[in-house]
Order: structure tokens, then C-alpha cells, then sequence
């Protein structure tokens, strides 16, 4: 096998067509499957990648997507609007794209999953049958894991977990609070999405800061013992940002058990944090219809079969992205697109009778610590016994020591990157 590094591997993503090719199961038999239904639930990465490619595959399937939204807004890229240089049109898409290619786009939300009948029970438009159904619920909070906080309380101390009028929200908080003022986050405990997202936040909004608010702080209150590209995190924010972050983790004091709303106070252990603006990012899990349809255990997240990613406690259903358990894939939007191509591919052959076939997966992860600097983390997966694993040899994380014009050609990949797999699911 040829080995594969983290520059040709990035190399290789630079067509969209690429990013298919890369998770499609080999030796794939697209029959004709007759009149057959798929529902996908769920417009983002999973959902509208999944609605695409079933049609890509075989059009005479019938393909009817479900989100309660008109456009879809993007968790990856979101900071760079919450730090100020881009703004909520860059990273929100439409669905017209979809309807072109044939999937019948319905805006509505699905309250329950009847795996049984086979029925989805829609907020306003009744009930709708199917032969299968993908779900990409995306994630929702563990608000009773915090004393002081709720789901309304995220009006006052967003989260921006979810991208859309959080986003706003707290890039309006950072604009309004003045120099030399605090900015306190909590990055959520683990598993959550987009683990590398805590990290290229505190980046951009001390990029923000360092341009329009040089006196300012930012304290960082992190549950965790690491994160995710930690050491080329901390190796910008050393070279671009001295003396502006205070990061904290679980062993001095980064743990927060209540917050104060009102007051805009953290409480840990042994401290008492005031900020001027907070942004607290709860604990996670899987998005709320997983819950209600019997598709998440007792650990909040969704059971897969790791070929199909058919539910393995809702026959006929399959779960991608974030809600799933996919191990050692992260939880993050270019992981959920490429299983939602492997997971239509195995509906497709599994409504024409045919073996799902083997997967291959792909991840890679760019963040901006500034807007030209970029780092990258990028993983090659294959399947053996029944698990998704990592392949030895491919991917790898961006070199440290690396110098400006590496970084600002990462930036750039960085936005290649979103240029292309935007256009890849949504275009």
C-alpha cells in the first residue's frame, strides 16, 4: 500500500470530486430499487451530503429531506464571523442545489421515528412514510449537567455551538464589550463536536482582540486535561498573542460547576470568574430526535453499525455525523460528510438487495489561529472486524516550528478547503 502524508493527502482534496471518491465503498452495484423511499433528516453535513449522494448513485430513488430551516449554517468557519472577518452570508447555504438534483426538500421538523411502521411524525406536515431513513440529528446540550444554566440562558452567555443567531449573538457581545475587558470560555468536557473548535475560537477572538481591543484578556476555563492540536495551538497563541491568554485546564482550576448568569460569574473549585463576556459551550449529545426515537443509549449518543451505520437499536434507520458513535472518527462536519457518502452507499445497495461492500473514511481538520495562520490534522480510515480504524501511516498534524509562508499556506488551504466541500454537499 502506498503511504500516504499529511501534504499529499491534503493535495488530494483540492476537487470535490476527491472528497466522494475517497469514502465510497469499492465494487459497489447501483440496481435499480423500484419506488423506493429514503427520508434524511437533518440538512448539514450528514443529512444534505446523504440526500445528494443517494441521488448521485441512483436517481430512480426517491429522496425527501427534512429540516426545519430554510438555509443551513455552518459550525466549521463560524469563528472567523464570531472574530470578525467574515459574515453569517459566508457560511450559510442554501438547499436549491438539492431540489435541482431531484430530492424533494421539506421544511419541517420530525418529532418521532416509528421504526416499526416505518413512519416519521412531522410537526406540520403529518406523517410520511419510508423504506429507509438516515438521521444526522447533529447534537444537542446536557444543560442539567451545570447548576445555573438552561437553554434560555444562552441568550445571555451564548454558547455558538450551533451555528446561526448564537453566532451573531456573541460576535455582537465581543463587538460592544470594551477594551481592556475580560472575555471568559468553557470549552465543553468530552466527547463533543468539533474538537479542535475551543482552541481556533479563543484564536480568533484574540486575533479580534489584538487588532481592535489590544487591551484586553481572555480567560480560558477548560474541564479538559488536553485538546485537540494543543501544542500548535499554543505555540500561536505564544507567537501571535503573548501574555493574552490565561488558559486553565482540570488541573489547576478549570473545571466550572455554576455559573451566574446574570451576574456573568463562573464558579470552579477554588475561583470566582467575572467577565465582561462569557462564552460557555455546555456538555453534549446527540440532537434531540435521537432521544425521543429510541436511537441514543444511556452514554446520550447513537449506536451504529460501523459499515452501514444503520442504528443498532432501530432497524431501518441509520445515524451519521456528531450523534453517532464512530470512533475513532471525530465528531466534526467533514467526518459526518464522508460517512453519509458511505452510509448512502450501503442504503443504496442494501434497497437493491446488494452487500453494503467496504468502507474507507477520511477526516481532515483545518483551524485558523489567525487569518493567515492555519494548522491542519488530517486521518485516513479503513474497516476491520466490524470497527472503523485508523489506517498506520496516513494523515498526520501540521509540522510545529513552521514558518509564516507554511502557516499562511494553510490559511489558505483552510478556505479552499471550505470552499470546496461547501460546494460538494450544498452546490
Amino acid at each position: 500500500m502506498t503511504k500516504i502524508t499529511r501534504r499529499t493527502f491534503n493535495a488530494g482534496l483540492g476537487v470535490s470530486a476527491a472528497l466522494g471518491s475517497l469514502s465510497l465503498p469499492g465494487k459497489t452495484a447501483f440496481a435499480a430499487t423500484g419506488n423506493a423511499h429514503v427520508i434524511v433528516i437533518g440538512g448539514g453535513f450528514g443529512g444534505a451530503t446523504a440526500a445528494k449522494y443517494l441521488k448521485r448513485m441512483n436517481p430512480k430513488i426517491s429522496v425527501t429531506l427534512i429540516e426545519p430551516s430554510s438555509q443551513f449554517s455552518t459550525c466549521p468557519f463560524s469563528n472567523t464571523v464570531i472574530g470578525g472577518t467574515n459574515k453569517m452570508d459566508y457560511i450559510t447555504h442554501s438547499f436549491d442545489a438539492l431540489k435541482r438534483r431531484g430530492v424533494n426538500v421539506v421544511q419541517d421538523l420530525v418529532t418521532h421515528i416509528n421504526g416499526d411502521r416505518k413512519i416519521v411524525s412531522l410537526a406540520k406536515n403529518g406523517k410520511m412514510s419510508y423504506d429507509r431513513c438516515i438521521v444526522s440529528p447533529g447534537i444537542d446540550f446536557r444543560w442539567d449537567r451545570i447548576e445555573g444554566m438552561d437553554a434560555a440562558s444562552a441568550g445571555i452567555i451564548p454558547h455558538a455551538w450551533k451555528a446561526g443567531p448564537q453566532t451573531v449573538l456573541l460576535a455582537k457581545q465581543l463587538q460592544a464589550m470594551p477594551n481592556g475587558g475580560i472575555f471568559i470560555i468553557s470549552p465543553p468536557p468530552n466527547p463533543f463536536r468539533c474538537p479542535p473548535g475551543p482552541g481556533e475560537r479563543i484564536s480568533l477572538v484574540a486575533d479580534y482582540f489584538k487588532k481592535h481591543k489590544p487591551k484586553s484578556k481572555i480567560i480560558v476555563l477548560d474541564p479538559k486535561k488536553k485538546f485537540s492540536k494543543q501544542g500548535l495551538f499554543k505555540e500561536g497563541w505564544a507567537k501571535l498573542y503573548p501574555g493574552m491568554i490565561d488558559y486553565q485546564n482540570i488541573d489547576n482550576d478549570g473545571v466550572v460547576h455554576k455559573v451566574d448568569v446574570k451576574g456573568k460569574k463562573l464558579f470552579t473549585d477554588f475561583g470566582e470568574y467575572k467577565g465582561d463576556v462569557i462564552n460557555f459551550i455546555p456538555a453534549q449529545m446527540a440532537g434531540r430526535i435521537a432521544h425521543s426515537s429510541g436511537l441514543a443509549d444511556g452514554t446520550g449518543w447513537c449506536p451504529v453499525d460501523q459499515m452501514t451505520f444503520e442504528s443498532k437499536l432501530l432497524p431501518g434507520v441509520h445515524v451519521v455525523g456528531d450523534a453517532s458513535v464512530a470512533s475513532p472518527m471525530p465528531k466534526s462536519g467533514f467526518a459526518a460528510s464522508t460517512q453519509a457518502k458511505v452510509c448512502a452507499a450501503a442504503v443504496v445497495n442494501m434497497l437493491a438487495h446488494k452487500p453494503p461492500g467496504t468502507p474507507k473514511f477520511v477526516n481532515i481538520c483545518y483551524s485558523l489561529v489567525a487569518e493567515d495562520y492555519g494548522i491542519s490534522v488530517a486521518m485516513v480510515y479503513g474497516f476491520d472486524k466490524g470497527k472503523i480504524t485508523k489506517i498506520k501511516g496516513s494523515g498526520g498534524l501540521s509540522p510545529s516550528g513552521a514558518d509564516a509562508k507554511y502557516r499562511s499556506e494553510e490559511a489558505d488551504y483552510a478556505r479552499g478547503w471550505y470552499k470546496s466541500i461547501s460546494k460538494d454537499i450544498w452546490g
